[in-house]
């Protein structure tokens, strides 16, 4: 088992390449390199992210239009944000940008793709937990399934990986009070959260850099086709739009209407092995601690059927392109802003 460590800024003296190399062995987490046998050779290295479409999914973060991480790459995420931005515009939902499209970017022209922030002691002060174990019960012994380390918790506050941030800066850039780093501009300066939520989400929206000033939904709309969470008001005009991912063949999307019914924030988790057809022989039931790491994120909406919810994951660089246990999984950043927009009776229409 991995001991907890509460790590102070004062004790953090990581490289953005050391932290990465200390990150978790967990699919899609953790180097990829750690996850191969050694006899193979590792992949090329890819070219560093493009500003210029860097810029467009940061624009598009900030509209509402989510494109999933942040990585300055082109491809499926991106189309199906730029089409959710169209449809919401009155441009024909191409998915790519047009002149209508762009012109209608063009009205945030001066947001920039990334900016220089300067790390702080209050940034780097938390707990951080190590690589997280693959096993559920001896992660139920760890105090939390908080972040493994500063870089991780980085990441997800601006809506990127740990591979894109040593792209932007450089594997030596120290992890450090006083130390620059470039970051992708998600930052958000509202934090007027309602007042009947829990101040630890609070401080976990926030940390997501989750703006408190959300469109509030009517009702929504999960597309198993389109592998998008679509929000509407009450005259039907689409207000935002999140990647998710949908179920898979052997616990497919429940396709019908339902309601969000509970709101559970930094949920702990129930883990039932006879709930899911991929528990191994002889797993036991285990009550894992809360933490954006929990394999519900930060955040749990409740359906009124039962066992199935939306909500985040600690491995958001594969949403859209793995499966889930029939559940709507999301970024934890997406799923904390779509938090804000509903609340219990909210209708949830899932489609083929």
């Amino acid at each position: 088992m991995v001991r907890y460590k509460k790590m102070t800024a004062v004790g953090v003296a990581l490289l953005l390449g050391s932290a990465l190399a200390a990150a978790p062995v967990v699919p899609g987490k953790g180097p990829a390199a750690a996850a191969r046998p050694a006899a193979v050779p590792a992949a090329k290295p890819k070219p560093g992210p493009d500003l210029a479409i860097m810029k467009t999914q940061v624009i598009l973060d900030h509209l509402g239009f989510s494109p999933g991480v942040i990585d300055g790459r082109a491809g499926a995420g991106l189309k199906r944000a730029i089409a959710g931005f169209q449809k919401a515009n009155g441009v024909v939902a191409t998915g790519e940008i047009d002149q209508r499209t762009g012109a209608a970017l063009d009205r945030f022209n001066a947001t920039q793709p990334v900016r220089e922030i300067v790390l702080t002691e209050a940034d780097l002060a938390g707990q951080f937990v190590g690589p997280i174990p693959h096993k559920e019960d001896e992660q139920a012994k760890l105090p939390s399934l908080g972040y493994s380390n500063p870089l991780e918790m980085l990441s997800e506050r601006y809506h990127t990986t740990n591979a894109v941030l040593i792209a932007l800066n450089s594997p030596n850039t120290p992890v450090a009070p006083g130390a620059k780093i470039k970051v992708p501009d998600v930052v958000t300066a509202g934090r007027a959260y309602p007042a009947d939520i829990p101040e630890a989400y609070k401080q976990t929206l926030a940390g997501l850099n989750v703006d408190s000033s959300q469109p509030k939904a009517d009702h929504l709309v999960v597309s198993k086709a389109d592998k998008t969470l679509s929000v509407y008001d009450a005259q039907d005009k689409l207000l935002a739009q999140f990647p998710v991912t949908t179920g898979s063949s052997h616990d497919p999307l429940p396709i019908g209407t339902w309601k969000i019914m509970v709101l559970d924030y930094n949920p702990t988790f129930h883990f039932n092995p006879k709930l899911f057809w991929d528990a191994k022989k002889g797993e036991k039931s285990a009550m894992l601690p809360a933490g954006p790491n929990g394999p519900v994120g930060v955040i749990w909406m409740d359906l009124n059927k039962e066992h199935y919810g939306i909500h985040g994951t600690p491995v958001p660089e594969n949403i859209g392109r793995t499966a889930s246990h029939g559940c709507v999984r999301m970024t934890n950043w997406d799923a904390a802003r779509l938090s804000l927009m509903v609340k219990p009776g909210t209708p949830a229409i899932f489609q083929p």
